[in-house]
Parts: structure tokens; C-alpha cells; sequence
């Protein structure tokens, strides 16, 4: 059976939303990656590997080196599906302050 991977399953894992952050400021090898965890590399290939497949994370090419980059089309769809909840959230936690000062 070929399961497709969901963009939320992949953010859940820790690990993966640490690669994410690496990755956002400059492109990085798997390698560079991979030395910033205290795992085994092909532990760190597979998180990229899940990443790539939710094109969270795009490959490039660079001679013998391929560097892994975010793809932020992709994160901004992630932020525009959440944003609707945040909105949600802040209102309820105005709501609870505003009823919290009254009891103050």
C-alpha cells in the first residue's frame, strides 16, 4: 500500500521541525544537516526523505552535493491553513483576560 505522506504528519516530529529551522536561513547537505543531531545519518536521510516527499524541503543539485532548501510556497500554505485557528485562539484568549481583569 503507497500512502501518501500528510504535510501535518511531517511537522509533528521534532526532529523534522529542527531540520526545517536549519534549513531556513541557508541550503544545507545532508551531511551538515545530519551533524547537528545526535542520530544516525540515515536516521536524519529518512526525516529528509519525509520532508522532500511532503515538498517541504526541495533538492538542488550541486556538482556531487545535493542541497536540501525550504520550500516556502509550500510553508505558506501550511501558514494559511493554520492561520483561521490562531485568530480563533487569540479572540478566546482576549475574551478569557478580559473576563479574568473584572475578577482582579
Amino acid at each position: 500500500m503507497n500512502l501518501r505522506r500528510d504535510v501535518f504528519q511531517a511537522i509533528a516530529d521534532p526532529t523534522r521541525r529542527a531540520i526545517l529551522l536549519l534549513v531556513a536561513s541557508h541550503s544545507m547537505t545532508a551531511g551538515a544537516i545530519a551533524a547537528n543531531f545526535d542520530t544516525a545519518r540515515p536516521t536524519v536521510s529518512k526525516h529528509l526523505q519525509i520532508l522532500t516527499e511532503c515538498e517541504l524541503l526541495q533538492q538542488e543539485q550541486n556538482g556531487r552535493e545535493i542541497y536540501y532548501h525550504l520550500n516556502a510556497r509550500k510553508m505558506k500554505e501550511v501558514a494559511d491553513f493554520i492561520e483561521p485557528f490562531r485568530k480563533m485562539w487569540d479572540d478566546r484568549f482576549n475574551k478569557l483576560e478580559s473576563v479574568m481583569k473584572k475578577y482582579k
